[in-house]
């Protein structure tokens, strides 16, 4: 049976050279290896002001972040490639999320209508040696709190100014296979899931 599994992948980094923008496109070409469809998401290309309850009651949501969150509903999966930020989560995942999160016209308070029912998996990376990791348990925390199926499945690669070749990919040919198998392995389990 084919895989129909459509999955969302981003980065929560908008620098233009970014290594979780590259490493979230390898764990994209896993999941695409398993037969699902996958949409490559650049936050550059969908900028959203920061959060405002005040801007949201004047003027809606903008644009950008229906967009989003339209994106969030047509995908069963998401795979989220997450800096780490003073052992945290960056400003401009958090603030995609937080909008996100609002409802829309129609939508009752607190829905949560892109994120519940949703599998993600995350990963990481970092110049330093930890790759990210203690970052990743604070958007493991959120997400599980909005409805989000995050496996344990996860991945930190240390060391990312070396990490990397020039075509993008992983020097170390098992930090490459892992990452694809993150890719891999929320294909298998979105199309389990969806069956």
């Amino acid at each position: 049976m084919a895989n129909s599994a459509k999955i969302l992948a981003f980065a929560g980094s908008a620098r233009q050279d970014s290594f979780h923008k590259k490493l979230v496109k390898i764990a994209a070409q896993g999941a695409e290896n398993a037969g699902a469809t996958v949409t490559y998401l650049d936050f550059r290309d969908l900028p959203m002001p920061l959060y405002d309850q005040d801007l949201e009651a004047e003027q809606g949501l903008p644009d950008n972040v229906l967009q989003f969150k339209s994106l969030l509903k047509s995908h069963q999966g998401l795979l989220l490639a997450c800096p780490e930020y003073n052992s945290s989560i960056t400003p401009l995942l958090k603030n995609a999320i937080d909008w996100a999160s609002r409802p829309e016209p129609g939508e009752p308070p607190l829905s949560l209508t892109c994120f519940k029912g949703k599998t993600a998996v995350l990963m990481s990376t970092s110049p330093g040696g930890l790759g990210g990791l203690r970052g990743l348990n604070h958007v493991r925390s959120i997400l599980s709190s909005i409805g989000v199926l995050v496996l344990p499945d996860q991945t930190s690669i240390p060391n990312a100014y070396q990490a990397y070749d020039d075509g993008g990919n992983l020097r170390d040919e098992e930090q490459q296979k892992s990452v694809l198998a993150l890719g891999h392995k929320l294909a298998q389990v979105v199309a389990k899931l969806e069956g």
